[in-house]
């Protein structure tokens, strides 16, 4: 197509979950206490494993980087859905999408990364308990988590850059609430055949080869705890693996379901259902499931409790500066004589 005859797009209109007027109030108010609990629940896990020094190592070290990524991949998204619930005007600017775009693939490709990291950690710690803390020093961990977030650049990096110079004339409607590859793609002008093959090869590559990762870890996990003579040592060995694998499953399977199909057996309702899960609800439970299931975890928390119940008592005594005990007046300390 002549992109010199095109009319050419300056801004999309994200009609985001749907159009229904007397839906918008209920879901902002759904979506706000599904975003404030996303908040305060991956913070809390930030800032108590930062803070604890038996949190402080390989596992806990990964699990943190998995929060800052919920973190930041929910805000993504929620603070613009969330304005489309109030706002009749849903119109999103051109650079603001292809943004939008940019930042959904870091960290959708990083959280992916990181959960092969992490079940890589499990195998180290469960197959090599004894060599765990030389196999798995501070230094590879910092490149593995590294490593994560270059890849999650790289990725969106090449898919973003390859999405950019195709002409957009129009329509400009997206029927999504974020700027998604394929809903983009199925707005373009021109022939986006490329652009879908480097979708599926892309994005199909990272998650098979992630998810062969995953699958060979835990084969060995399996195996080192099937060797394993006591009930209550293999129950012990499979509870430090139960969460990572519950993660991954809540957060892989919508996520490739959504991304590694060409865009025309791509169905945008359904898709709407399976990304809301993956970007908004996942995040949401990743740190309740590490701190409801992780004996560590609550125990740390148990101990902060009653650090804090220790340090403010209840009917504890105001400790008056002595600038201001001047000016207070002092009771007598003698005994009131009846008259």
């Amino acid at each position: 197509m002549d992109k010199g005859n095109s009319t050419v797009v300056s801004q999309f209109i994200l009609l985001g979950l749907t159009g229904e007027p007397e839906l918008q109030t209920p879901l902002f108010v759904v979506f706000s206490v599904l975003y404030l609990v996303t908040l305060l629940g991956n913070v809390g896990l930030i800032a108590l494993i930062t803070t604890s020094p038996q949190l402080h190592t390989p596992m806990y070290f990964f699990l943190c980087n998995l929060s800052v990524v919920d973190l930041c991949y929910s805000s993504v998204f929620s603070p613009r859905l969330l304005i489309g619930f109030l706002l009749e005007n849903k119109t999103i600017s051109y650079s603001a999408c292809f943004i939008q775009h940019f930042f959904f693939l870091v960290f959708v490709t990083t959280e992916v990364f990181l959960l092969a990291v992490m079940a890589y950690d499990r195998y180290a710690a469960i197959c090599h308990p004894l060599l765990y803390t030389v196999s798995m020093p501070k230094s590879l961990c910092m490149k593995l988590v590294a490593g994560s977030y270059l890849g999650g650049i790289l990725n969106s990096l090449t898919q973003t850059c390859c999405l950019l110079p195709l002409p957009f004339c129009g329509p400009n409607v997206i029927n999504h609430y974020f700027c998604d590859t394929n809903p983009l793609l199925k707005l373009t002008c021109s022939n986006g055949r490329l652009n879908e093959l480097l979708l599926v090869t892309f994005n199909g590559t990272i998650s098979m080869t992630v998810l062969l990762i995953i699958l060979v870890s835990y084969a060995y996990i399996l195996a080192s705890i099937l060797s394993i003579r006591s009930a209550r040592g293999r129950h012990k060995a499979f509870s430090t693996c139960a969460s990572h694998l519950l993660t991954v499953t809540l957060f892989y399977v919508p996520a490739g379901l959504s991304h590694m199909q060409p865009s025309s057996k791509y169905s945008l309702d359904m898709e709407k259902v399976t990304a809301v899960f993956y970007t908004l609800v996942v995040p949401m439970l990743n740190p309740l499931i590490y701190s409801l299931r992780n004996k560590d975890v609550k125990e740390t928390l148990k101990k902060l409790s009653c650090h804090l119940r220790a340090s403010f008592p209840p009917g504890h005594a105001v400790v008056i500066p002595s600038n201001v005990a001047g000016s207070v007046p002092r009771k007598s300390s003698q005994p009131v004589r009846k008259e």
